[in-house]
C-alpha cells in the first residue's frame, strides 16, 4: 500500500534524524559548542519534515479515514495516543525553539540543558511513537479499512507527495539530514 509505504520510509528518515540529534546533544555534553545553524536545521527538520509533511499525512489522510470508517478502537488509539503524542512532540519543539532563542541572547549552562533536554525528549518520544505506528497503528489500518478506502488513501498520498511545495520541502530536508549525518554520525 503506497500510503503506508511512504509513511514507513519517512519513519526511516526520522530515525536517522534521531541518531543525528542525539549525537549532537552528546557533542555538547562532551564540551563542543552549540552550533546554532545545525540546531536550527534540526528544529526545522522536526517542524517541517516530521510534522508538516509526515504527521500531516497521518492526521489528515490515514488517521482521519480510520476514525471515520472504523470508529471505536481506532478512534481511541488515534485520539488518545497518536494525536496526543504528536502534540507533545510539538511542545518539545516549541520549548527547544524558545531555549535556543534565549541561549542566543544570553548563553548559559541552564539553557544548554534546556536545549539538550527538549531535543532528547523529542527524540525519545519519536522513537517510541514510530514503534507504535509501525507495529500497531499502520497494520490495524491496513487490516480494518476497506479496499476502496485504502485505494483512496493511496491516491490522496500521491497527490500530497506530488504537490510541488511538499516535494520541494521533502527534498530540501532530506539534503539537510544528509548534511547533518556527515557531521554528527
Amino acid at each position: 500500500m503506497y500510503c503506508i509505504d511512504v509513511l514507513l520510509e519517512e519513519h526511516d528518515h526520522i530515525t536517522d534524524f534521531i541518531k543525528v540529534a542525539r549525537n549532537a546533544c552528546c557533542s555538547i555534553i562532551d564540551g563542543q559548542p552549540i552550533y546554532n545553524d545545525d540546531f536550527n536545521k534540526m528544529l526545522n527538520f522536526g517542524k517541517v519534515y516530521a510534522d508538516s509533511l509526515h504527521h500531516k499525512k497521518e492526521e489528515d489522510i490515514l488517521f482521519n479515514a480510520m476514525i471515520q470508517e472504523v470508529g471505536g478502537p481506532a478512534e481511541k488509539m488515534i485520539r488518545n495516543g497518536m494525536l496526543v503524542e504528536h502534540d507533545i512532540g510539538r511542545l518539545y519543539l516549541s520549548e527547544l525553539d524558545k531555549a535556543m532563542n534565549e541561549y542566543l541572547l544570553s548563553p548559559s549552562t541552564q539553557l544548554k540543558l534546556k536545549i539538550i533536554t527538549n531535543l532528547s525528549a523529542y527524540c525519545d518520544l519519536l522513537e517510541r511513537h514510530i514503534v507504535k505506528e509501525n507495529q500497531v497503528a499502520y497494520p490495524f489500518g491496513q487490516k480494518t479499512l476497506s479496499t476502496q478506502t485504502l485505494q483512496r488513501l493511496d491516491d490522496e498520498t500521491k497527490h500530497f507527495e506530488n504537490n510541488s511545495q511538499n516535494a520541494s520541502h521533502r527534498e530540501y530536508y532530506l539534503n539537510v539530514l544528509n548534511e547533518l549525518q556527515e557531521k554528527y554520525c
